[in-house]
């Protein structure tokens, strides 16, 4: 196989984890806001538990996965371009932010049509003025208000940990003085930077609860997955890469046994296994599952941001018209994930594709802002 046949298999194999890790992702939020699971959960009770207690740890591969493709985007760079930082972080907000707050204006709008006639714990409250503001800069979590959506916290940590690593290398080439592509000297400074924190986080942040709002919290699982991003660069570095942080993520867990930090630890020697095993051997073409989780995986992080209000829509028309029949509930999750996934594909095609400038974007945010003070304002009347 040629180089670039093998780097679209590697490609086409990380988007097919990705897309496996966001349909998770979808049935936990779906097992653990009813009221379609609450029905079902009588008849499947060990399955919907399941899910609702531990598939939020899917979040973990996203967190590794999201860290080793920042430090291949990273590394593959001009030194140019790594010596502008802000605009590397002001790229990446509009990437995350542009699709996040079609999103939410969905999701404001959904629970404003069925706030009349649906009450669930799941339903979102009527949404303030400060509330609204603090989406629009990923900062609700950092400001204490309460979220307009189900895993809308992992967009503001992503952007955090990506700011984070860009400053720590924008730091590291400062420092060398360098004018071309990073070398050797900065990459490494980086690199224990990146090491370090990544062990702070392991053995002390990720053990604060009231720190999981910020970017050191998470940084175990995201350092872990930018670490295995350089490691994956070269072949000789696999075998070693694979013991040292084996051995790091061993030691984190003996100090503090935590699953989610054994989930995370599990994707990165997984990861960089298979960049091992398809090092020695020809891979094997995708299968249509591969293909079709790759596919998934590709609109993932749209899928991931549109689908709660999809769910809430579907939970909330079942539930009126079918109240708790098992079968129709059963109907109503499955056509849940399929509306989902189509949404996906749509929010992915009209906005996350088309990465909008900041003028359409910052429309967005405006059309968000009055969609949520409208509904304020009906809900007040009613």
């Amino acid at each position: 196989m040629s180089a670039s046949g093998a780097g679209q298999h590697r490609a086409a194999a990380i988007d097919a984890v990705k897309g496996a890790a966001c349909l998770l992702i979808v049935l936990h939020h779906l097992a653990f806001y009813g009221p379609m699971s609450d029905a079902v959960a009588p008849y499947a009770p060990q399955l919907v538990q399941a899910l609702s207690r531990h598939g939020r740890l899917a979040v973990q591969v996203f967190l590794v996965l999201a860290g080793y493709l920042a430090a291949r985007s990273l590394l593959a760079m001009p030194a140019q371009a790594l010596r502008r930082p802000a605009r590397l972080v002001w790229r990446r907000y509009l990437r995350l932010v542009a699709p996040c707050v079609v999103a939410l204006t969905a999701s404001v709008l959904v629970a404003a049509l069925v706030r009349p006639w649906f009450s669930h714990p799941s339903l979102p409250g009527v949404p303030q003025l400060p509330q609204l503001l603090s989406h629009l800069i990923l900062a609700q979590d950092l400001l204490g208000q309460e979220a307009l959506s189900a895993g809308i916290w992992y967009v503001a940590i992503d952007f955090q940990l990506y700011a984070l690593t860009v400053l720590l290398l924008a730091l590291a080439m400062r420092r060398r003085g360098l004018a071309s592509a990073p070398e050797q000297g900065a990459v490494a400074g980086w690199l224990l930077a990146v090491a370090a924190l990544t062990a702070a986080s392991l053995f002390g942040f990720n053990r604060v609860s009231s720190l999981d709002v910020t970017a050191l919290y998470f940084f175990g699982a995201y350092g872990l997955g930018v670490l295995a991003g350089w490691i994956t660069l070269e072949p000789r570095r696999l075998s070693p890469g694979l013991v040292v942080l084996a051995a790091v993520g061993a030691a984190a867990l003996a100090f503090d046994w935590r699953v989610r930090i054994a989930v995370a630890l599990a994707a990165v020697l997984v990861l960089i296994a298979a960049q091992w095993h398809r090092a020695a051997a020809e891979p094997a073409p995708p299968g249509p599952v591969l293909r079709f989780l790759a596919g998934t995986g590709e609109r993932s992080y749209s899928i991931f941001l549109i689908h709660f209000p999809v769910c809430l829509l579907i939970n909330a028309l079942v539930w009126r018209a079918f109240g708790a029949d098992p079968v129709f509930n059963v109907l109503g999750l499955a056509l849940a994930v399929l509306a989902s996934w189509w949404a996906g594909d749509l929010l992915h095609r009209r906005v996350e594709r088309m990465k909008l400038g900041w003028l359409r974007t910052l429309r967005w945010q405006a059309r968000l802002v009055g969609m949520g003070l409208a509904s304020g304002l009906v809900a007040s009347v009613n």
